[in-house]
Order: C-alpha cells, then structure tokens, then sequence
C-alpha cells in the first residue's frame, strides 16, 4: 500500500511534533501548518489522505477551516478528526455535525489518535455492496461513490456514504450502536457510542428527500435498522 499523508495543522509547535513522531512511527507520512492559512495551502498543494485539525487556533479557527473545506466540491469528503481541548458534549457535537470524521480531546493517547486515524482512513476502503442498490427512489452506486433520490444527487459526507452502505449490505436486522461502530469505523476504536447518533441524524438528514429518511428506524433499547419494507411509505 502506497504510504499515505497526514497533515497536522496546530498552533503549538510540541503538539505537532509530538503527532509527527506517533504517526511517522506508524508508517504515514506527516506535513505540518501552524494555523489555518498554511493548512489549506498545504490541502490544496498536497492532496493529504488525512487531516489532524487543531480547534483552537488564533485568527481562522479550526472549526472555521472545517466548514470551509466542506463547502468546497475539491476538499468536501477529505478525511478530517478534529483536534481539541473541548471535551465537554455540546462541542463534540458541534465538531462531529461541522463535517469531522472524528473528535480527539486533549491530552490524548498518541496509540489512541493513530487507531482512530487508521479507522478513518478505512472508510476510504472499498464497501459492500459492490453493485449499484436500489431502494424505493433510492440509489446508491458504491463505484462512483454517489447517491441519488429519483435522480437527484444526494450531498453526504464519507462517513454517511459508508453507514448507508453498511445498512443496505445489512437491511432488516437491527444492529446496536457497539456493533455499527465495529462494522463501520472498525474494531478496537475509541469511540462514543453517542457518535453513532451524530451520524445517523446526519445521514438521515442527508436522505430527507421524500421521506426516505423514514427508511432508517430506530428500535428503541436496541439500535437502528435500515429496511426496505418501507419502501412503500417513502413514496407517500
């Protein structure tokens, strides 16, 4: 596997090296900004496979450089985890529906960061199913990477398109939201199971169009199931 790129983009000088020397460890490759302007430059030069993006940062936050680049049609679905001292929930929330793939609060374990930056970056792996799917009004094409509702192109970020993919490799069956956190983001990832809610909510918003949001259900005490027998209600 051609070795890939992270860009580190924090103020603080010991926090990107610190992250450098983690990830470089771990086989990436690592470019490092000090604030937003250098960041995106860097984006746009180097066409990183990941970005660590530091919150708080002076003159253009993190955040602000978040929702920028989601905004972009070049730099929407790349791969980004936010870096932050902010660990109470409103601000994780606030990251998670920003557009970042991932939240990591400071201080952070550097095996904890490389296993989630590892686990972002496997979404980015081919998904099941490999064949265009068809639901109600719904298509979802896993080659081309998009999704349409009667032939309208659906916006979503990379970890809506794998949920959605994920759901229709495993329609009728409900699944906890431990069990989509192992089959989506991957085993052995630290990850609040409350993120699963972000992302849902995020993909559910994602397919609003005729109500084919309706083909997510939540089971109450149990988890989230995707199933085509409301096919018929979305159409409604």
């Amino acid at each position: 596997m051609a070795e890939q790129t992270v860009l580190i983009i924090d103020d603080e000088a010991a926090i990107r090296e610190l992250v450098s020397v983690a990830m470089e460890a771990a086989g990436f490759r690592c470019l490092q900004a000090a604030n937003a302007r250098e960041g995106h430059a860097l984006i746009v030069d180097e066409r990183p496979d990941l970005v660590l993006l530091d919150w708080m940062m002076p003159q253009t936050s993190g955040i602000e450089l978040l929702r920028r680049l989601r905004r972009d049609e070049l730099t929407r679905k790349l791969p980004i985890i936010m870096l932050t001292a902010k660990a109470d929930e409103d601000n994780r929330v606030q990251g998670l529906e920003g557009g970042a793939d991932d939240y990591v609060t400071k201080p952070f374990s550097p095996r904890e960061l490389v296993a989630r930056a590892r686990a972002v970056l496997r979404r980015r792996q081919p998904l099941l199913p490999q064949e265009v799917v068809r639901v109600a009004d719904l298509e979802y094409d896993p080659v081309s990477h998009h999704v349409t509702i009667g032939g309208r192109p659906i916006a979503m970020g990379p970890t809506e398109f794998r949920l959605l993919g994920f759901f229709l490799a495993h329609q009728d069956r409900v699944y906890s939201r431990s069990q989509i956190i192992d089959h989506v983001w991957g085993g052995n990832v630290y990850m609040d199971e409350r993120t699963v809610d972000v992302h849902i909510r995020r993909l559910r918003k994602a397919l609003s169009v005729d109500h084919h949001d309706r083909l997510i259900q939540t089971v109450r005490g149990a988890g989230y199931r995707f199933s085509a027998r409301f096919a018929e209600a979305c159409k409604d």
